[in-house]
């Protein structure tokens, strides 16, 4: 783990955040105190973001929601 002052990371950032991807964690200074720490992001599920992963489907037995809807307009009174 490496300490970096505030000023440094954001003069240096891009450089500081390919130390991160290369699997350094960061502590960001300010005043001498600890206000961040910038580690690497762990994927819990074979290295994909959950939003590229594919979604789980539901189904139910039964008619579908559209034909209970349009049956529901057949029967509906507009007069």
């Amino acid at each position: 783990m490496t300490t970096v002052t505030l000023t440094d990371f954001r003069s240096h950032a891009s450089g500081m955040l390919t130390r991160v991807e290369q699997g350094e964690t960061l502590v960001v200074l300010r005043h001498g105190r600890p206000i961040a720490e910038v580690s690497p992001v762990t994927w819990p599920h074979s290295g994909q973001p959950s939003w590229k992963r594919q979604a789980l489907r539901l189904s139910t037995k039964g008619a579908g929601l559209s034909s209970a809807i349009l049956e529901d307009r057949d029967h509906e009174d507009i007069s």
